[in-house]
């Protein structure tokens, strides 16, 4: 393959209700951040290169923590979320500090990505077997066009007690294809262990089942998708911003529904067998930790730090 699938981590998010920079954040009493297990398990499914989307107020810290200490294990590279990298007349709106999204922040890798890539977030644990399904998919695909994949999981390995939760709820068909995705992004656990979902701040709930298949932001594209994303915005930036300035995004599983009906790609819907663990809420911590600390235990990571 001339030019092997690239893995795009989103590392720019602002962490609001973890209260701190979650991407640097170390889960384990060792110093492991979940950006060890997942690095770790990508180039074993055998990614070559990482391109980290931060904010360049964060560079400096982020290349001492994370990147010059994976320079050894992947081929690291850098794009910048930027609030003014914004299509030609379009401006930033006033009092606007939120980054425009998952789209947006893909977009940011436009002009160092040529292959069919992958995408992750920074502060998510997906579990070994969905690098693989991602990598050996989109290396089957080749050259491709309107090729894309997602790895699924279900809603209730994915729901915190500690408070709301944003997901992509999905359709899927029997053949494993999407068929359409929703950004919710308000799920909670409600009363005796119901799941649902709220659009107008709480004052009606819609339950959703626990077997639900929901998207984690774990991606795989053909290089179209870029065009995709860049031909798009500024819709978005008109549309949106106009009801919403301060807080509008621009959701990566939007654009994918978009494309997908309009017939332009289709989705392959992976389901991992793996556990999602991810720390949304400060105390969703100790529960990461314990499991993380269990798979090292059992020798999945043996390069990851060690106690002593």
């Amino acid at each position: 393959m001339k030019n092997k699938p690239v893995l795009i981590v989103m590392a720019a998010g602002m962490g609001s209700r973890f209260g701190g920079l979650k991407q640097i954040t170390p889960v384990t009493p060792e110093g492991d951040l979940i950006l060890d297990f997942s690095i770790h398990d990508a180039t074993l499914a055998g990614f070559e290169t990482v391109i980290f989307i931060i904010k360049r107020e964060m560079e400096d810290i982020f290349r001492s923590v994370v990147g010059n200490r994976l320079e050894n294990k992947i081929n690291v590279k850098y794009a910048y979320q930027e609030l003014d990298d914004l299509p030609e007349g379009f401006n930033v709106p006033e009092d606007r500090v939120k980054p425009f999204g998952t789209g947006h922040a893909v977009l940011a890798c436009r002009n160092i990505v040529n292959s069919a890539f992958a995408v992750i977030n920074a502060d998510d644990y997906y579990g070994r077997e969905g690098f693989k399904l991602i990598y050996d998919y989109l290396v089957a695909g080749d050259s491709s066009t309107g090729r894309y994949a997602m790895v699924s999981y279900r809603l209730d390995k994915t729901v915190t007690e500690h408070g709301h939760v944003a997901r992509g709820v999905c359709s899927v068909s029997q053949d494993n294809l999407l068929t359409g995705i929703v950004e919710r992004t308000r799920i909670e656990k409600r009363e005796n262990n119901v799941i649902a979902y709220t659009e107008d701040d709480g004052d009606s709930w819609h339950e959703l089942s626990g077997s639900t298949q929901v998207s984690m932001n774990f991606w795989g594209f053909s290089l179209d998708m870029m065009q995709e994303l860049y031909d798009r915005f500024p819709s978005f930036l008109r549309n949106e911003l106009s009801e919403n300035p301060l807080k509008a995004e621009y959701f990566l599983p939007g654009v994918v529904d978009q494309v997908l009906q309009e017939k332009r790609a289709s989705v392959r819907v992976l389901p991992s067998p793996d556990s999602w663990y991810g720390v949304t809420y400060q105390e969703d911590k100790p529960q990461v930790t314990e499991a993380l600390r269990e798979l090292k235990i059992q020798g999945m990571y043996p390069g990851l730090k060690k106690r002593g």
